[in-house]
Formats: C-alpha cells, structure tokens, sequence
C-alpha cells in the first residue's frame, strides 16, 4: 500500500479563478494511463486502455470513447421505482462522449488498428462546473501519460459573453446569461474542435471567442505536457508490421499493378450521383480484387492493401482538383451550393411540416404541437427540470441506399438532433408568448453531405408552417477545407460539402444561424488542428452561403402562418392570483379533475398563477377557463349574478328565517338577508324562495377581514329606489327583530364550498 501511495503524483494550476487538480499513479493501475482531475467539486476519472493485438481485415482506426454519468454524483438515486442503476446512456452522456471522441480523434494515426478505448467516469457534479470540460482535460492527461501512440496533448476551455465581457470558463448560472457557450480544443496554436450556441451572435463576436478561447487553452496545454514530462510513459510506436525486403517489393508491385488498373478508369466517377459513385467503386474494388487474385503470390492482406490504394487514389484526385484547379468534385465553384428546392405542409394531418431539399440530400421535418403537461422531464445527472422544445432526427439505412435493421437512435443520430435543437432554440417564443410542447422530428429521406444542416433548414419552414411565431428563419450550412500538406497556406474552403468532399476532406465545420448571427457551430476536422485565418475564412464564406439559402427559403414561406392547423390543440391562457390556485385544485385535486372531465381538456397550472387549458375543442375550452375564472373570480360591489339558493337561513335562537344563501361563482356564496328579497315586508323568506330556486342578486356590500358577501335581490324589483333604500343586511331581520351579533349571530354571510 505504501508503494501505491508513493507512486501518486499530484499537479495543480489556476483557471478562472479556480483550482484544476490533476492526481495520477493512485486509481485504476492497470490501464494504460489514468488520472483524477478535480475543478471546483467536480471530479472525473480518466482511463485510456489499448489492444494487445491489431485487428485484422479493418480499414479504420477502432476508438471508443464511453462517458459513464454516476447519478452518486450528483446524490441522486435513480426515481424509477423498479430499477434503481443506471441504464442507458442520457442523451446528454452520448454527446459528451461524442464531444470527447471529436477532440482526441484526429490526434491519432489512421492507419493504427490496435483498439483504443477511453472510458471517462463522473465520480462528483457541483451543479456550476460542467464536467464536459473536466472530461476533456482528463482525458487529454489519460492518454499523454499514457504509452499509447498519440499525438497529444490537447487542452480545452469554454468561452462566455457576459454583459459584452468575455467570461473563462462560466458557471451554468453565467451560461444562462451569456450571449455564446463555446467550447474550444486543440494543441498549443491550432483547433481541432469546436462546440457552440448562441444567441445571434456576430461572425466578428464569434471570432474573437475563439481567438480568445485559444489565448487561455495554450496554458492548459503547457500545464499537461508538464505531467507528462513528470509521469508520462515512453510512446510504444505504432502498431504497424516492419516490412521485409520482399514484402516491401511485393507491396510496390501491387502499388504499380493499381496504377495500371486505373489507367482511364477514374476521370468522370465524380460526374455521377452518389448511389451511381458507390456503385461504380464497388465495380472497381470487385474487378481490382480479381485482378490481383490471379497472382497466387499475393496475400489476401496483399489485396486489401491494393483495394485501399485505390481509395486513396481517388481522393487523391479529388484533392488534386480543388487545390490545382479550383473546381469540385461535381463541377461546382468552391463557394457554390447544391441546387435548393423546398416545400411546406406536405402532410394533411400533422400540425406542420416541411421538406428541405439540397443536393441529394433530403429532410423532410414534422411539428407536433402538445400541452405544456406534455414536457420531458429531466432527472438526470447534470439536468433537472422540464423541456418544452424537442428536436429528433433519424436517419435511416434507406437513405444512403442500404440495408440497415430499425435500432433506437445512435450516438450519430442523437448528436446531429441536438446540433439542429441548438440552432433553432434561440428563434423560438417565450412559453408565455407561445405555451405550447414543441417536437420536431426531422426524417432523413436521403442524404450526401450534411443532413444534420438541412434539418435545420426543414425544421425552420415546418414551424412556420405549423404557425409557431419563431422570431426568423434559421438556415445551416456545412463547409470542407482542402489543406495541400506541403504547403500549410495552401488551401481551399468548400462551400456546402458533399460525402465525398466530407470523406476526402480535411474539415467538416456546420454552422448555422439566422441573418443577423450565428446560433450553433460544430467543427470536426481530420488533420493536427487548423488555425485562426482558416476559421475566419470559413465563418466569413458560411455567412454568405446561409444568407443564400435563406433567399430560398423566404420563396417559400417567409413568416409563421397567423393560425395554427385546424388539427392542432388549442391553448386558452389565463392567469390568476398564486392564492387562489387551491380553489381551483381544490381537496386531493376534486375541482380540477371535474373540469378536465366535464370539458375535455388538459389544465397546466404553474406557481406563479398561470393557467394553460388545452383541448381540440374552441367551445369546450372556453367553458373550461369560465370556470376557472369563476373559482378565482374576486367578487366586486355593484356585479350581478344569476345564482341558485342553497340554504335558508334562521336565527339560532328564534328559529326565525333571516336570509337565503345563494351560490354566485363555483365554491363562492353570499346572503340575501330578508329584507333585501322584495320592495315591501316580507315574513318568511320561504315566501319568496326555496332552496334550488334560481335568483338573480346584485353584490351591495364586501367584509373582506370576515369574508363576507352582502346581496340583494330587491334592486330588481319594480319601483325600486336606490336613494330611498338601503340595501344592508345589518339593518335587521325585516320583522322587527334585530339578529345578535350585527347579523345572523356567529353565521358568516358567504361560505367556500369545494363542489
């Protein structure tokens, strides 16, 4: 044990006025590298395992990154009665994971084939520090100290704008207030990864965040090359096989056996569609594969060597193109789009839809429209509360023309919702402009090249159509970046990328906004990073490109319809006083549960007194929010109410008939004392009234401090003089006998009944 505790090393450096703590050689001793890094109270474990062994017959590099949330941190146990560990990722762990995986990938070799596995545990949350950032940093650490081949380390920080001050690392509280949330990654001077929303922000805004981001991420970066000259372990080298002098001459004769191959084959692959390309290529690998069977010398590893070349050769001339040439894959300039066409309300049933059309990618995105009661609910590790806007995408195997079994939504299908969620969020209504549960689900019908971006551009027209009142259009678009590796300043930024430009490119940067600014960005690159002019250069061409498709989109439908679908529910909001909220709940939820019966509808009450009726009905939903007003209505001098009479009223000594109480409003009542029942004498109230009759009164007098209503009904009698009577209950019983107590003794004028 005492060894154990020698082996732990501990380093610390201030960020943002706190301290990040990194602890090493203590946990998790076998995998390859650890680490427990601390910021604030918020606590991760790190872990970076590599395979013994490479995989065979792959052509990719096999990185998994896992982020495992522990509701312990949190002090939370599960709210599920049946099941109390935790299950399935969230939502919010896959795209941390997916965050992670983006930030460290394009560190590591390609052509590596040893599986790599980093696995992030969330031990403690302090609900002001996300522990995305913290997750980063850990495991930047993990795999620098680590013997696994990396080209690390990077560094990470979150950049805020806070009353037009740039914030480091913001707490959630700041973040709420921040006009971005931008989380920046890379080496000591580039980005290899980016991650924002924002409100509207300007592309100069936005630069600068970024500049700035880089400024304080450079510290990070010095302070893990620290630890890992401290405790870090020799890099193994790469996991590829020293080839013998007849390997490597067996390699170079299937190298010139492909050149021969492809000798005026490959000239007009890119003139052709998607599904035309794939098929082509699939031709070529099968006629290539025979080829190179017909050598019994060559090695089925031989082979797939060859088939690789042939890829690479093709991307090779994709790259030749751009760089040499300025002209795309598909003939286009570089700052040119895809052809554009859309529609809105393409399904008769469903409150709004729309489809996005770019290319041959296709969108087709669909509104639904619930009560405030249909909110998601979050209980999760980081998030609590509720959830009224949803955006889900899926993106099935059809669309890119292959055979895919029906699963629950991937990391890859939950990461491009979100991105769409985030560019939309800024644009829409207040829930008290707007109450209604917003879903969007948007289905990739076919796609190459950035569906996560014509999500949002469907999803943008389908709430027009659907009437929502967002405040603009949001538009996204996605740009590639061809980088010539022998000369760092030479390069091209693509306009509206395609699959092949995706795949043979260097970057896949999605922005997306409205014309006045930006409200999400998503960067993925494959090289080391790039640096602030290629970013600059990108943001500056995205805009012009947004503004292009928002010209397209404004063809279309250019602002919300003014009503909603006739199929969608109606909304009737009201709002009440705090206090009177139990009168309309009333006793275990009796009163509100016969309105939601009596007319159908949903009721939302929320703490502060507003009240949100839902139903498909006008009419049965108009009543319902009468009735709510008349359990909350505050009862004024000189209103009229037709009533019906409850009770009669007699003194207790006497026995003598002194009034009528008489229901005005649900749970509310008020006194007709005899002597305001008719003009002349009266002798017995059952004279005049019983109970269950229907009796039209006017309000004469309030004691608030008693709660009690004063009413009369004689004001409506023939001949009535207001100046010559004087409608008082105080007055007496009407036959000479003045009840005790200044009315009927100890019996309140009105009582609150729960009906």
């Amino acid at each position: 044990m005492s060894e154990q505790k020698n082996l732990e090393k501990q380093f610390k450096m201030e960020l943002a006025s706190r301290e990040l703590t990194v602890k090493t050689g203590k946990l998790a001793g076998q995998a390859n590298g650890s680490c427990l890094v601390q910021y604030g109270e918020t606590v991760v474990l790190a872990t970076a395992v590599i395979g013994q062994t490479p995989r065979e017959e792959i052509d990719y590099f096999p990185l998994l990154v896992d982020y495992e949330e522990r509701l312990y941190a949190a002090g939370k146990i599960k709210g599920s009665r049946f099941i109390k560990r935790e299950g399935r990722p969230s939502d919010e762990a896959i795209l941390t994971a997916r965050l992670i995986d983006r930030s460290i990938r394009p560190l590591f070799k390609e052509t590596e084939r040893k599986d790599v596995q980093v696995m992030i545990t969330v031990l403690s949350v302090d609900q002001e520090n996300d522990p995305d950032f913290t997750s980063l940093i850990a495991a930047s650490v993990a795999l620098a100290i680590s013997p696994i081949p990396w080209q690390g380390p990077i560094g990470a920080v979150r950049a805020g704008l806070v009353n037009n001050e740039w914030v480091l690392n913001p707490t959630y509280e700041a973040r709420e207030k921040s006009e971005v949330d931008l989380l920046v990654a890379g080496t000591a001077d580039e980005v290899v990864m980016i991650e924002a929303s924002a409100k509207e922000i300007s592309e100069q805004k936005f630069n600068e965040a970024v500049e700035y981001s880089l400024k304080h991420l450079k510290k990070v970066v010095e302070f893990i090359k620290e630890i890992q000259a401290a405790v870090g372990l020799k890099k193994t080298t790469e996991s590829e096989m020293e080839l013998t002098t007849e390997e490597q001459a067996k390699q170079e004769l299937i190298q010139k056996k492909v050149e021969d191959f492809c000798q005026g084959k490959l000239e007009n692959i890119f003139k052709l569609n998607k599904l035309e390309q794939w098929q082509t290529l699939e031709k070529l690998k099968e006629d290539l594969n025979t080829l190179l069977k017909e050598d019994n010398e060559v090695s089925k590893e031989a082979r797939a060597f060859g088939l690789s070349l042939l890829e690479k050769k093709i991307e090779a001339l994709a790259r030749d193109l751009v760089l040499n040439k300025n002209i795309r894959v598909d003939g286009r300039q570089l700052d040119q789009l895809r052809q554009i066409w859309c529609e809105v309300g393409i399904l008769p049933r469903t409150h709004g839809s729309a489809l996005f059309n770019r290319g041959e990618t296709q969108v087709l995105s669909i509104i639904t429209l619930g009560s405030p009661g249909d909110e998601q609910q979050l209980d999760g590790m980081e998030e609590v509360g509720k959830k009224r806007f949803m955006h889900h995408y899926n993106f099935p195997g059809f669309s890119v023309g292959e055979v895919a079994p029906v699963r629950s939504p991937g990391r890859r299908e939950i990461g491009h919702g979100a991105l769409a969620e985030k560019a939309l969020t800024p644009i829409l209504p207040t829930k008290e402009e707007f109450p209604y549960t917003i879903r969007v689900v948007s289905e990739v019908l076919s796609s190459n090249g950035s569906s996560s971006q014509a999500s949002a551009c469907a999803s943008s027209l389908a709430l027009m159509d659907a009437g929502v009142p967002i405040k603009k259009a949001v538009a996204g678009i996605a740009m590639g970046l061809y980088l010539d590796p022998d000369d760092q300043k030479n390069y091209r930024i693509l306009t509206d990328i395609q699959g092949i430009e995706d795949h043979a490119g260097d970057m896949d940067f999605k922005i997306a906004g409205t014309r006045d600014g930006i409200t999400a960005v998503q960067l993925d690159i494959k090289l080391g990073g790039i640096g602030l002019p290629i970013i600059r250069d990108t943001i500056s061409q995205a805009k012009d490109a947004r503004n292009k498709i928002l010209d397209f989109m404004d063809e279309v439908i250019k602002s919300p319809r003014p009503d909603l679908s006739p199929h969608a529910p109606r909304i009737i909001s009201l709002r009440i006083s705090p206090d009177k909220i139990r009168e309309v709940i009333g006793p275990g939820g009796k009163v509100i549960n016969e309105i939601i019966a009596a007319c159908s509808v949903q009721i939302d009450i929320e703490d502060d007194g507003l009240v949100m009726i839902t139903g498909t009905n006008a009419e049965n939903s108009q009543k319902a929010k009468e009735w709510v007003e008349k359990l909350t209505h505050e009862v004024q001098i000189g209103e009229i109410y037709e009533g019906k009479v409850a009770q009669i009223v007699k003194d207790r000594n006497s026995g003598v008939e002194i009034g009528a109480i008489v229901d005005i409003l649900p749970g509310q009542d008020g006194m007709v004392h005899i002597s305001q029942l008719k003009n002349e004498h009266v002798n017995k109230v059952s004279d005049v009234v019983n109970v269950g009759d229907n009796l039209k009164v006017k309000v004469t007098g309030i004691d608030h401090e008693r709660g009690r209503i004063e009413l009369s009904h004689k004001v409506f009698e023939p001949g009535y003089d207001e100046q010559a009577s004087r409608p008082n209950s105080f007055r007496g019983s009407g036959n000479g006998q003045r009840p005790q107590g200044g009315g009927h003794r100890g019996l309140p004028f009105f009582k609150r009944r729960n009906k």
